[in-house]
């Protein structure tokens, strides 16, 4: 008896918890404006900074890239299963890292397409090479990624991240048009992909672990779901569309593990436990940025600039969380299940958010996020903050310049 009145409670807590998407259709049929909970639009704030020196984000943006160009792998791409000592990550060969490769090759390209106007004639020469060499590894090898296996889902982030890095490409390669046409046809092999490998319920996730069906059907992570649809959304202004259908199941979800402060749960398995300590606000700090960003790109209401801004200034006025978890090599050993690698990711979509914002708001914003990372480049000129096999340095340091490009004003 006891067990059925459970299952009652639970079903009608379901039934009760209709999304933020159909709450805005109600208020928007009363002609309502919508009201976010307090605590979605305030918050700690910063201390008050010097703003970094505009010559001094140019020579930490200078130093990030000559990183990158030595770095880049004979065969034109970037990173390697290499640094396997005391690793901590389940990565069933040879499909993970294929898809941890790729997403390198994406994150990498965008930060140097991004910077590239922004140096001197020399090193901008070195770049324009390094891209082409990075083009070329890209359209040969970006269709060979799958699945691993049932249970892991790595190449999700490799679709990702490989659509972002083509679609500067081809944005890149507007006087060449039979390139633009391969990188075209790349971008939408990459997006057939994601299509093939959404979640039953919606969103994207990166393990199966609990069914291993052709469709995935375990439970999807609020964070990959919005890392997805940044890629798909930036798709879709080059021509390449994908059904309106999981797109919306995917937006659903993310909806589904949002709480009323903004915070978000880092899986649907998790949204029932609001206040497990990975959910609430320092677990969320390397969440809540890409979810908001995700979910303003597709017409969420709910996200205006203020609830923009309360989580920027959250991230750095409490950026300690995070930062406590970088470099840690076990995932989530730190306060709030925090885990090393979402520092960068974090900061990677709060730059996404800042650009959300009108451009007279920015500025100080962009002030706090470059006085945040300048500080943690390392003596060779990467940042990284996860030891992860040799991606790491590669992945940190195209996500903190990808930060710093955006930090500068024109």
């Amino acid at each position: 008896m006891k067990r059925i009145l459970e299952i009652v409670i639970l079903s009608m807590l379901l039934l009760s918890s209709k999304c933020p998407s159909g709450l805005a259709e109600d208020h928007a049929a009363a002609n309502q404006p919508i009201v976010n909970s307090p605590l979605a639009t305030s918050g700690p704030v910063p201390r008050a900074i010097d703003p970094p020196a505009p010559q001094d984000i140019q020579q930490s943006i200078n130093r990030g890239v000559d990183f990158l160009l030595l770095d880049q792998r004979p065969d034109g791409g970037w990173g390697s299963a290499e640094r396997t000592k005391g690793l901590n990550i389940y990565a069933p060969v040879p499909g993970a890292h294929q898809g941890f490769k790729l997403a390198v090759g994406g994150l990498v390209l965008t930060a140097l397409v991004e910077c590239e106007p922004t140096l001197d004639l020399e090193r901008a020469a070195k770049v324009r090479l390094a891209i082409d060499r990075g083009t070329q590894w890209m359209l040969e090898n970006h269709d060979r990624v799958r699945r691993a296996e049932p249970g892991a889902l790595y190449n999700v982030w490799g679709h990702a991240y490989a659509i972002q890095g083509l679609v500067r490409l081809y944005h890149r390669a507007e006087a060449e048009e039979e390139l633009q046409n391969k990188l075209l046809a790349a971008i939408e092999t990459q997006t057939e992909k994601l299509e093939r490998y959404s979640f039953l319920n919606g969103g994207w996730g990166y393990y199966d672990f609990q069914h291993g069906t052709q469709i995935p059907a375990s439970s999807p992570n609020s964070f990959t779901t919005a890392t997805v649809l940044v890629a798909l959304h930036e798709a879709a202004a080059v021509g390449v569309a994908f059904p309106e259908k999981l797109i919306d199941k995917a937006v659903t979800s993310i909806e589904r593990q949002r709480n009323p402060d903004f915070t978000y749960a880092y899986g649907e398995y998790l949204r029932m436990m609001p206040r497990m300590v990975i959910n609430r606000p320092a677990g969320s700090l390397g969440r809540s940025q890409a979810c908001n960003v995700a979910l303003r790109l597709y017409g969420d209401e709910r996200v205006t600039d203020e609830v923009l801004k309360a989580w920027l200034n959250r991230l750095y006025a409490r950026n300690g969380w995070l930062s406590i978890g970088r470099k840690r090599p076990i995932p989530h050993e730190s306060f709030f299940l925090v885990a090393g690698y979402f520092y960068y990711y974090g900061h990677y979509y709060a730059a996404c958010c800042i650009n959300q914002l009108p451009s007279d708001e920015r500025p100080y914003f962009q002030d706090h996020l470059a006085h945040l990372l300048l500080p943690l480049q390392e003596k060779d000129g990467c940042w990284w903050d996860y030891p992860f096999y040799n991606y790491h340095q590669q992945y940190g340091t195209a996500m903190a310049l990808y930060c710093l490009r955006q930090c500068q004003r024109e």
